[in-house]
């Protein structure tokens, strides 16, 4: 189950000079600085990252993260969030932005019930972008995926020559609606196919 959603960004753009023919050779590392929200309280969750060796992207992988409703769970159960605040090393003489997010995660919704998943994404000091969601009716089980892209043109790179925290702000949330069953919406690295890519894009500066 796939749902594509273009990122409407109200940032301003960075300055740079040109567009990156491919990443920087020089290996990428990052830094996750700190994790919390309802689906990560600090101390109880965790989430690991790890950049490709060809330094297009990054992946996420969360623990315990998930929402539910129904089944006799409690309401504050149905609305999750988890805010990820990483540092990237980039070389110098580049700066990046995210092109590309791909989301999967594990879900069991049942027959009148729905999940939505969204997210946001911002360097410190800036505005966050739009929320994109994706929204999953019920009946559902297995493996969930959803992808937000940004068009060349709207993409907000991080400030030249300056280090600048990337905050990712994820939301799960589970509507029992007229479902009398418990339902789930999940990113859990138990399952070992759920995890989140983001892909970048390169510039030079």
């Amino acid at each position: 189950m796939s749902v594509v959603g273009a990122l409407i960004l109200s940032t301003l753009v960075a300055p740079v000079d040109a567009t990156a023919d491919s990443a920087p050779s020089e290996k990428i590392t990052l830094d996750i600085k700190t994790i919390n929200g309802s689906g990560c309280p600090a101390g109880t969750a965790t989430a690991s990252a790890d950049v490709a060796s060809d330094n297009t992207s990054f992946t996420v992988r969360y623990t315990n993260f998930t929402a539910k409703a129904g089944g006799g769970v409690s309401a504050l159960e149905g609305r999750k969030n988890c805010q990820i605040n990483v540092l990237v090393h980039v070389p110098q003489g580049f700066t990046y932005a995210i092109a590309e997010v791909e989301y999967r995660g594990f879900a069991h919704i049942e027959s009148g019930a729905s999940a939505l998943e969204q997210a946001n994404y911002y360097f410190t000091g800036t505005s966050p972008t739009a929320r994109v969601r994706h929204t999953f009716p019920g009946p559902f089980h297995g493996v969930w995926r959803a992808t937000d892209t940004t068009d060349v043109a709207e993409l907000v790179f991080a400030p030249c020559g300056e280090s600048r925290n990337l905050n990712i702000n994820a939301e799960l949330r589970a509507d029992a609606g007229s479902s009398s069953g418990g339902s789930y919406i999940e990113m859990d690295s138990e399952h070992a196919s759920v995890d989140t890519i983001y892909h970048f894009a390169w510039k030079t500066c």
